[in-house]
């Protein structure tokens, strides 16, 4: 069974910086999520951390209880690979991780009203979807491609 710790927001960094002290390695980021209990808990967002040691092969769970308006310190300079997970929180739950070098939206377009993983989330569509046909080319047309393609590469002058 993993153990969980419960931290909060403003101390997620120091416990994460503690949990890879000696004796104990956690080292390894594996993910964050975040579980929406909206309406029936406050503070309504639980972000989830899952680290690993390897040297112990052991795990271990973070717990932190946020209201929607808190923000929530990057574990970026601990663990690089926190980037795409923490963007994928704020794309999909709205939650603001303070100091990330790059928060932005990862998987919705840049325009999208709102964030669809939250249960207040409104499920009808909010406007006309935009569907694409796949690109249909002749034969030839795929040969002249391909041709071209291949004198570009030949013919390229090194930088």
């Amino acid at each position: 069974m993993t153990p969980s710790l419960l931290v909060s927001a403003p101390h997620i960094v120091a416990a994460c910086q503690a949990l890879q002290g000696p004796g104990l390695e956690f080292v390894a980021f594996s993910d964050v999520t975040a579980v929406d209990f909206y309406p029936n808990r406050d503070p309504r967002f639980d972000l989830v951390y899952h680290l690993v040691s390897p040297h112990r092969r052991a795990r271990v769970r973070l717990k932190v209880r946020v209201n929607q308006d808190v923000e929530v310190p990057t574990l970026t300079a601990l663990f690089p690979g926190a980037g795409w997970p923490e963007r994928e929180l704020y794309d999909l739950f709205g939650i603001v991780f303070t100091g990330h070098a790059d928060l932005r939206r990862l998987m919705m377009p840049d325009d999208w009203d709102g964030h669809p993983l939250r249960k207040d989330y409104p499920v009808q569509l909010r406007k006309d979807a935009q569907t694409y046909m796949p690109l249909q080319i002749t034969q030839e047309e795929f040969q002249a491609n391909m041709e071209r393609d291949r004198y570009q590469r030949t013919t390229a002058k090194p930088k």
